[in-house]
């Protein structure tokens, strides 16, 4: 192993006065008990039939003054890749148990137009299907994670669709796939059987649906170098009874993951969720204090999979999750198109962090969405584009994926807002395949630098230099106008100390550290 450590702390700064006051913290490190690896897949996107996410977003009109292939928008392609985009789930959500395969594929003149009823009432003409999705993932060099519909369609149909993507050989659906051009199978291997069957995917009980994807799931057949990994549609935040029922009525072996969803929402309430760029510290201690809830919503699913599944071999699915807040004003409310400020980089960068923790259960997890929608990596306008900051939190963790989970010791300080208070600090650890360690921290205080101490041990080291993300305001977000507003930087706030690092993170901050 190398004596080279590569330390990230994520921390987003807010606003701060001069006289902040500072805490100083210890960590310690358990370099011999990485043993659980860290999926690269928790680092997934979500690109659903939503508002501009994929018409406008991906896939955009042929007149429109952008590199282009086809009608893919490379400059959002070339920026997913920069992150290593590991998957990406489609056609929803909602939509995908309203979507119909086959209307998507063909010559795109001939294909019939459709009406998104879950999504603004717009018709949409099915030019961006089958082909065009597995094209812009084979252009990121990403997994594609396709949902099946359960809600509206039928077994015969999700099994073609299989036979469709993934057959290498003479049948119907080969034919017709080579006939539309394609002729070697995708091998597509990530399959979602429905999506929220609670909800908008049929209003079943958990007791139909499990009878429900056993049927689905055992027509949609393993074909040579396609072996589905089957997702089976999972709870929402904290209904524990349909993971219990599930996990009860489904054997471990006819599924690969169960998925699970959660939101974070400011306020609390879904009729008025709150703003994504006007909100006071109240407000965001709130929205804090419910994206820190992820923890204690995992385990308590994870506990009852323990006990149907101690084996583990079932993966939680984490395939929606962030931050939701009302629309921006003057916008589709069926659109869910929100600004993403340094609030929602400090939700992802926790977010992950958790994800990270629970890397022994949780194998996927997927941000909803991926551009134009809820808390998006990108936003576009035009010929314009712009990343936010959440974007760069992403940037950042991608030196966890796959790596051995390192289990960590953090004395955090509170953060109190009145008489509530909440850790201010969280952090995950990872150590990738060359030895190098990498340490992620997330401070949530908005007005408290706080200091780490971390003494190395035996490690052999001489410098540290890292990167920052940050802002002067937690409400600070990008505009195509001022599109770097927030975005990386050199950090110095580093140094080492004999043996020790010392660190000292800004009031809510993000940093990067690299120690050689």
């Amino acid at each position: 192993m190398k004596n080279t450590i590569i330390l990230y702390f994520l921390a987003l700064s807010l606003s701060a006065s001069p006289s902040r006051a500072q805490e100083r913290v210890t960590m310690s490190l358990d370099l011999a008990g990485a043993k659980q690896t860290i999926s690269r897949h928790i680092y997934g996107h979500f690109s659903e039939h939503l508002g501009r996410c994929i018409y406008d977003g991906l896939w955009v009109d042929e007149g429109l003054n952008v590199q282009k292939k086809g009608r893919i928008r490379m400059d959002v392609v070339n920026a997913l890749k920069q992150i290593n985009i590991p998957n990406l789930r489609w056609p929803g959500g909602c939509f995908a148990d309203e979507y119909h395969w086959r209307d998507g594929i063909g010559p795109a003149a001939q294909r019939p137009k459709m009406v998104n009823t879950n999504w603004g009432g717009v018709t949409e003409d099915n030019s961006f299907g089958t082909h065009e999705f597995l094209e812009v993932c084979e252009l990121l060099n990403c997994e594609p994670y396709v949902a099946g519909n359960v809600g509206s369609g039928t077994v015969e149909e999700m099994a073609k669709w299989v036979e469709y993507l993934n057959f290498d050989g003479i049948s119907p659906m080969a034919t017709l796939r080579k006939e539309n051009g394609r002729d070697k199978p995708w091998k597509v291997t990530y399959w979602g059987v429905g999506n929220e069957s609670w909800g908008c995917g049929g209003n079943m009980t958990p007791e139909f649906y499990a009878d429900q994807y056993k049927r689905y799931a055992t027509y949609a057949r393993n074909y040579p170098g396609a072996e589905l990994k089957k997702i089976a549609s999972g709870a929402n935040d904290f209904n524990t009874n349909w993971t219990e029922v599930m996990m009860r009525n489904v054997p471990a072996n006819q599924m690969w993951g169960l998925s699970l969803h959660y939101y974070t929402i400011p306020t609390g309430r879904w009729g008025h969720k709150g703003s994504a760029t006007t909100f006071d510290e109240k407000e965001y201690f709130n929205t804090m204090m419910n994206c820190l809830k992820m923890d204690d919503v995992l385990k308590r699913h994870s506990a009852i999979m323990d006990k149907y599944d101690p084996a583990k071999k079932v993966g939680l699915v984490v395939d929606e999750w962030g931050i939701w807040t009302d629309v921006e004003p003057g916008t589709n409310p069926g659109f869910l198109y929100q600004q993403n400020s340094m609030r929602d980089a400090l939700i992802a960068g926790a977010t992950l962090n958790i994800f990270n923790q629970h890397c022994e259960r949780v194998k996927m997890a997927n941000l909803a969405q991926t551009i134009n929608v809820l808390q998006a990596l990108i936003l576009t306008n035009k010929e314009k584009m712009l990343l936010t900051p959440t974007y760069y939190v992403f940037d950042l963790f991608k030196v966890h994926m796959d790596a051995k989970l390192i289990p960590l010791l953090l004395s955090s300080p509170d953060y109190t807002l009145g008489e509530q208070k909440l850790p201010a600090v969280n952090a995950s650890a990872s150590k990738d395949e060359q030895g190098r360690v990498h340490i992620t921290l997330v401070n949530i205080d908005p007005s408290k630098k706080i200091t780490i101490n971390s003494n190395l041990g035996e490690l052999r080291w001489s410098n540290v230099k890292g990167k920052i993300v940050s802002s002067t305001k937690f409400t600070d977000y990008n505009t195509f106008e001022s599109p770097l507003k927030v975005a990386a930087a050199e950090f110095k706030g580093a140094r080492k100390n004999g043996n020790m690092l010392n660190v000292e993170l800004p009031p809510l901050s993000v940093v990067m550290l690299e120690i050689n």
